[in-house]
């Protein structure tokens, strides 16, 4: 049995912590490598948005992570959400309980000049549960390379793209899938960030479910390490073959609220 992941987690903590306020990203992965020492967040959101697909039916999500940063610049991390994406799909027949989402990553962050980063890396997306034989395994492992500007001291471009060394999500023979995304930040007042990004990603083998997806937002961060946003989330996908069997439309243009701590 093979499954196609119509519900739809960033590649770091960092890029979790976009996930999570849906904004952050393009400021993020501009960070040069952090001091060594270990961080984290936790977050509440109104809807787990990954490359533009809910992964909870448009349910809230509760979501934390951990990452380990050395000196050097390499650094792993752990990041977890609830999903309900794949237990959308179980049937009487072929009954799915699955309703986590765990992410395991490690990479290399480097300084490039004053003004620019090189980030490279591996994530494992997992998603522990109950499934009937033969169902094609959702996990997934991806290599990632991202190259980030700081042209200024409020301003962040960067670009990123993903390659799937697995099945993509279940999606059969998609290894070799792979996503591109260009992110922008701008911190236009202290604790003020608007940021845009827009992203396309590709399923080998399955083009059909091939999309583009983009976002708009405003995060408000807190010197407490607190922060709340709000985006604007679209696609072009075909919105017949993301609707899961409850009929909810999963990659529809959707508002996402979150709020968010770090430490």
């Amino acid at each position: 049995m093979t499954h196609r992941r119509t519900a739809a987690p960033a590649t770091t903590l960092s890029a979790t912590a976009t996930t999570i306020t849906a904004l952050g990203l393009a400021l993020a992965c501009a960070s040069p490598p952090a001091r060594a020492g270990t961080g984290g967040s936790v977050a509440l959101t109104s809807d787990y948005l990954f490359r533009g697909v809910s992964q909870t039916a448009t349910n809230p999500a509760l979501q934390a992570g951990v990452e380990y940063s050395a000196d050097a610049g390499f650094y792993a991390g752990a990041w977890g959400s609830n999903i309900s994406w794949l237990s959308d799909l179980s049937t009487p027949q072929a009954p799915i309980s699955s309703s986590l989402e765990l992410d395991v990553y490690a990479g290399y962050r480097h300084k490039l000049g004053e003004h620019a980063g090189l980030d490279v890396g591996a994530i494992g997306y997992f998603y522990p549960g109950d499934f009937p034989d033969g169902f094609n395994s959702a996990d997934t492992g991806e290599l990632y390379a991202a190259l980030n500007f700081t042209p200024t001291g409020n301003t962040s471009v960067g670009a990123k793209y993903a390659y799937a060394v697995t099945d993509l999500f279940g999606y059969p023979d998609s290894d070799g899938s792979g996503y591109l995304e260009i992110n922008a930040g701008w911190t236009f007042h202290p604790g003020w960030t608007l940021a845009a990004h827009g992203g396309h990603q590709w399923i080998r083998h399955n083009g059909a479910y091939d999309y583009a997806e983009w976002r708009l937002g405003l995060t408000r961060a807190f010197d407490n390490g607190v922060s709340v946003a709000a985006a604007w989330n679209d696609s072009d996908a075909d919105r017949a073959l993301y609707t899961n069997p409850q009929g909810r439309q999963l990659a529809d243009g959707t508002l996402s609220l979150t709020l968010a701590k770090s430490f």
